[in-house]
């Protein structure tokens, strides 16, 4: 079994690669804050955009299998709208190239609760049989596929963001048996509202 330990500190070091080939210039928080593993400063624009980065890093011998529990400290809603996940799939074949998937925090917040609960639900499934908590969440890499490389969400706030979820994450949204949180904090429920009401062209 992979150490969990070494392979945040890979995600970790590898993200801040990443950044730094992209511009940013950026520092490793090493624990000092509870949801922010990288701050980051955008020195090439004039603005000098200011980031704070999660890295959830996990390992797989197949990427189809790979997923990152989203507990629920990581389904706090966003304090600001510069925050984001960054979740690395690192093959066990260390041939192959690690994978990034760059995601607003409420958009991750959003698939670990329709992730879930359209699990815990599922008709298919006798009534009782499943009942782990939504903090026991974990979103496979197939629901964040197509925030894949999007480095470029990084400039983007994250009411401005695309949501990028499957298109029947909306579906089931709008079910009573998944639906959505309460949440009286204005940047998560604006994510939820998106994942909601949003068109099905909405979800790329």
């Amino acid at each position: 079994m992979a150490d969990t330990k070494q392979t945040k500190t890979v995600g970790e070091h590898h993200v801040v690669a990443e950044l730094a080939r992209r511009g940013w210039a950026q520092a490793l928080t090493r624990d000092g804050l509870e949801r922010t593993d990288i701050l980051a400063v955008d020195i090439i624009s004039s603005a000098w955009r200011q980031i704070e980065v999660q890295v959830k890093a996990a390992r797989g011998k197949s990427m189809s299998r790979v997923s990152w529990p989203i507990g629920a400290k990581a389904q706090v809603p966003s304090a600001h709208p510069r925050e984001y996940f960054v979740f690395v799939a690192i093959p066990d074949d260390d041939t192959l190239p690690l994978r990034d998937f760059i995601v607003p925090r409420s958009h991750a917040a959003a698939a670990a609760w329709i992730s879930h609960m359209n699990w815990l639900t599922e008709p298919a499934v006798p009534a009782g049989q499943r009942n782990a908590p939504v903090d026991r969440s974990r979103v496979s890499l197939g629901i964040f596929e197509r925030y894949e490389g999007r480095w470029d969400l990084l400039h983007v706030d994250e009411q401005n963001a695309p949501v990028l979820l499957p298109p029947v994450y909306r579906d089931y949204a709008s079910e009573e048996r998944v639906g959505l949180p309460a949440s009286p904090q204005a940047v998560r429920r604006r994510c939820f509202r998106a994942c909601r009401a949003a068109p099905s062209s909405a979800f790329h």
